[in-house]
């Protein structure tokens, strides 16, 4: 049987989502008022009801991010909350903590967050045990990782395959908490991987200075979509609950596309996951929607050659070969002689040379980017997309039978008295007239009304009739997935990595310890005194670790630890990153290949 793939956009409101939708997402995951990871993507329950109401009849779901960890007098209101989003309709919450499988919740399923830091198919297979719906994997993973998790497992898998990347494992970053006290996992990230840091090494020589070195480049798999299903990933995520509206269209429309010629070329093996055909007016384009460059990041290669952007943190945009393609108002960035990147906004084009709003200098031979194509955004700011339900309509004298692509199937009596048309206008092009519905008829057949005929008005009420009657039955017959049962004698895997630092309440520690862990640390967030903070120190010379990466800046600069002696070195460990105030020391796992951020907090 064809697996379901699914296409998962984000949605930082009411109207992204819906326009996610439209262009052709099969399911949206969107903010509620408290407890997700996004803080500044919250959303009311009426607007997350608005956007069910438009979802579910195209067979598109709706994912509440509940992945935020919680205090203690925090676990009923969140309790409340879930019960509210269940009332509203929402297909599933994207959970972190496990306090929320021992609160009295509804029966909605649990995807496992992207924050859980699943990386091995031993967490994978636990959190399956525990009643996970869906497991979203960590980005750091490979295809072979991935294909092997898949394999592991009976739920849907998640990867995400466009936008932007935490360099952290998620859920084992703390540098926001032990720099500026906004938590990471109480959705108020200060993104300290964007800031530019000096390094240094033990004698003190500056090894890069006002670089990004922590900053990475986004991520693309759009030509690896195949490899991602072939390894069994079911739902494919786009990142970006704080984009807007133009980058959500663009983005998801690209990678419908891609995916329906996948599905279409292989429809033994994929089918969609939702109903409806998205029609664009506009040609998808990756490179115009916000990217920091594009990277496949460790996809489809343990060690990829280059995956930081380190000389800035914005948008790269589109890569300008010839002036003639700017137009006024377009905004454009380039590195200037001292590699700082510098942006112009475009007033006039005269030849090859543009005219800006202020006096500038591009260096030769230096590439100019476009990150802001007026024209595009003003064609991005109207309705670029619609999407309709097939429909197939058997009219007969006394009765009207209708089936659409959903599989929903109706059957109404006509109450029309058909009589002989003295000029037979085809009944069809009343039921053309499908209007702002979601219908469109693609077959339409009668029987034994050759030559008939009835007043407009009754066929319209008909048509309206059979509408709304599709409405009630689709209602009536959409499928919610449940919450699978947790299996109480299934132990946390010992051998693989885990996130209990993140234990932030007492159910939370509850559920860990009926999983066979015995010893587990309080999250930073919580820790009332320094004992804790004090212990985790001992384990590293004094310091703590805040962010574990597989992101190497020493591999990046041509410096590996593991291909270099000591005497080969033009360098002395321990390096240390300095931004403003903030002072880590670095440390290499190179067994791992993974790199940490140690800070004495």
């Amino acid at each position: 049987m064809a697996r379901e793939i699914e296409l998962l956009a984000p949605a930082a409101n009411a109207e992204t989502a819906i326009q996610a939708i439209l262009h052709g997402a099969d399911a949206v995951y969107i903010g509620p008022s408290a407890h997700g990871a996004r803080k500044a993507a919250s959303n009311s329950l009426e607007d997350i009801k608005r956007v069910v109401d438009f979802a579910h009849p195209y067979g598109a779901k709706v994912y509440a991010t509940m992945n935020t960890i919680l205090y203690d007098h925090e676990l009923q209101g969140a309790e409340n909350l879930a019960w509210e989003l269940y009332r509203a309709g929402v297909d599933a919450l994207i959970v972190q903590d496990m306090a929320l499988l021992r609160l009295d919740l509804p029966p909605i399923a649990l995807h496992a967050s992207t924050q859980c830091d699943t990386r091995t198919l031993e967490k994978a297979k636990f959190l399956e045990d525990v009643g996970f719906s869906q497991i979203v994997l960590a980005r750091e993973l490979t295809l072979r990782e991935i294909s092997e998790i898949c394999s592991a497992v009976s739920v849907p898998v998640e990867c995400f395959i466009h936008g932007a990347l935490c360099v952290s494992y998620s859920g084992r970053c703390h540098a926001s908490q032990a720099t500026t006290g906004r938590s990471a996992n109480r959705g108020e990230c200060s993104q300290v991987c964007r800031l530019p840091f000096t390094m240094k090494d033990a004698s003190g020589r500056i090894l890069a200075q006002n670089r990004h070195l922590l900053s990475l480049k986004d991520f693309n798999a759009s030509d690896l979509l195949d490899e991602m299903l072939e390894a069994g990933v079911s739902s494919l995520k786009i990142e970006g609950r704080l984009k807007d509206i133009s980058y959500v269209k663009n983005v998801v429309a690209y990678y419908r596309a891609r995916l329906d010629a996948i599905i279409a070329a292989n429809p033994e093996k994929y089918r969609r996951s939702s109903y409806g055909c998205s029609v664009i007016d506009f040609k998808p384009q990756l490179d115009k929607s916000f990217n920091r460059g594009f990277t496949h990041y460790f996809l489809d290669s343990r060690r990829p050659a280059s995956i930081s952007s380190p000389l800035t943190p914005k948008s790269m945009g589109e890569v300008i070969t010839d002036a003639s393609q700017l137009n006024n108002g377009d905004g454009i960035s380039f590195f200037n002689n001292r590699d700082e990147y510098e942006g112009v906004m475009v007033n006039g084009v005269e030849g090859r040379r543009i005219i800006g709003n202020r006096a500038f200098h591009i260096p030769k031979g230096h590439s100019i980017h476009r990150t802001l194509d007026a024209q595009w955004q003003k064609m991005l700011a109207r309705p670029t997309a619609s999407r309709r339900i097939w429909l197939d309509v058997t009219m007969y004298a006394d009765r009207v039978e209708a089936e659409d692509e959903r599989g929903v199937k109706v059957c109404l009596p006509t109450g029309i008295e058909f009589q002989p048309a003295r000029t037979p206008r085809p009944l069809r092009d009343i039921f053309d007239k499908f209007g702002n519905t979601i219908y469109q008829l693609r077959d339409f057949k009668t029987e034994s009304l050759e030559g008939m005929f009835a007043p407009a008005s009754q066929l319209a009420d008909l048509r309206r009739r059979l509408i709304d009657t599709l409405d009630s039955a689709a209602r009536a017959t959409y499928y919610f997935d449940k919450r699978r049962p947790e299996n109480p004698a299934c132990t946390y895997p010992a051998d693989t990595l885990d996130y209990q630092d993140n234990v932030a309440n007492e159910l939370a520690r509850k559920f860990y310890h009926s999983h066979g862990v015995a010893e587990i640390s309080m999250a930073m967030e919580r820790e009332a005194s320094a004992k804790s903070s004090a212990e985790m120190r001992k384990k590293n010379n004094g310091m703590r670790s805040v962010m574990t990466t597989r992101h190497c800046i020493l591999r990046e600069m041509g410096k590996c630890l593991k291909f270099t002696s000591a005497a080969e070195r033009d360098f002395k460990l321990p390096l240390t990153l300095t931004s403003g105030k903030s002072v880590f020391r670095l440390d290499f796992d190179c067994k791992r290949c993974e790199m940490h951020l140690l800070t004495d907090c």
